[in-house]
């Protein structure tokens, strides 16, 4: 007899585990809130609200309806951080974010905004980072979602003098591009790279003549600028170390889920990258920078669990320096 309570008790654990990581915890969203002192002295405060790894399928109702809900914390820009689909509802994802449009912001892509996930063993991800193979045509409508997000003709430019953007809607895209917003009386210059974890980064080193060794032709930052921020999907190291090497004040980026399955005390066990596992989520200085990796707030479909790792977004306050 109680070699059986034992034996029932041992198959109970896992069983509740993965009710919690696949029925529950997936719905317990969170907003992950950070003091940053990076603006200059006399800079009003500005409340930046970072958004990742949203991989949305048709029946993910509760998250949709809780992202759609963000507007309630009344940021001043938004950083959206890539992989929005799981499938390709372009339409569903804009109305998703259709009232954070209104707020001036900028965005990267992730591998899920060009190509749907496929079935693989989940497994796969403790060996090495996962890999989009041989799969060079976008099967999702990325350029849909592109034009969506900008929600603006080509010509309409966000203003680098003033406040208020010349479009009252719509973010600038970043994939190996740069944009300059002016937000409460601060200028920020971002800078963004492509996914990585694809190779769509395009990092260009300097020959080296005049500016060191370890500098770069892109990206690059103007030294006018009040605040200076990296933005892509994903942390590979050559990125931050890209970032930080050409001045960034501030690095962000998504991709990693925060491990996605983590183990209570010890952590997550990957990244998905060449970043160490114990840097999978939060805020952490990385030489003469700051990064924040954001958890994000879905999954594949086809890995659909999240335990000792809340889906998230970021919510940085960023204040005058000491």
């Amino acid at each position: 007899m109680k070699k059986r309570a034992l034996f029932a008790g041992a198959l109970a654990v896992p069983a509740a585990a993965g009710i919690w990581g696949a029925v529950i915890e997936p719905h317990l969203f969170a907003v992950r809130r950070h003091t940053l002192p990076i603006l200059p002295a006399g800079a009003q405060s500005i409340r930046m609200l970072h958004v990742s790894d949203l991989h949305l399928a048709p029946w993910q109702k509760h998250r949709a309806a809780w992202v759609k809900a963000l507007t309630r914390l009344e940021p001043d820009v938004v950083i959206n951080t890539g992989d929005n689909l799981s499938a390709d509802i372009v339409p569903t994802v804009l109305d998703v974010f259709d009232g954070l449009l209104d707020v001036p912001g900028v965005f990267v892509l992730g591998s899920n905004d060009f190509f749907s996930p496929k079935a693989k063993n989940p497994a796969s991800y403790l060996r090495s980072p996962s890999e989009v193979k041989h799969r060079t045509q976008p099967d999702l409508d990325v350029k849909a979602l592109i034009r969506g997000f900008e929600a603006r003709d080509e010509t309409v430019s966000f203003t680098s003098t003033g406040d208020t953007p010349s479009s009252t809607r719509g973010w600038r895209f970043l994939d190996n591009a740069e944009a300059t917003l002016m937000i409460r009386g601060t200028r920020i210059d971002f800078c963004g790279l492509g996914d990585s974890h694809i190779d769509r980064d395009r990092i260009q080193p300097s020959d080296g003549q005049g500016r060191g060794p370890d500098a770069f032709d892109y990206p690059r930052f103007d030294s006018e600028a009040g605040v200076k921020v990296g933005v892509t999907h994903a942390p590979y190291s050559r990125t931050l170390e890209a970032f930080t090497s050409a001045g960034a004040d501030l690095i962000m980026t998504g991709h990693t889920h925060g491990g996605q399955i983590r183990v209570p005390f010890w952590g997550a066990p990957v990244t998905n990258c060449d970043l160490d596992r114990t840097r999978a989520r939060g805020l952490f200085p990385y030489r003469k920078s700051l990064v924040e990796i954001s958890a994000g707030l879905g999954f594949s479909p086809f890995s659909p669990v999240r335990f000792a790792c809340r889906p998230e977004v970021s919510l940085l306050t960023l204040v005058p320096g000491v």
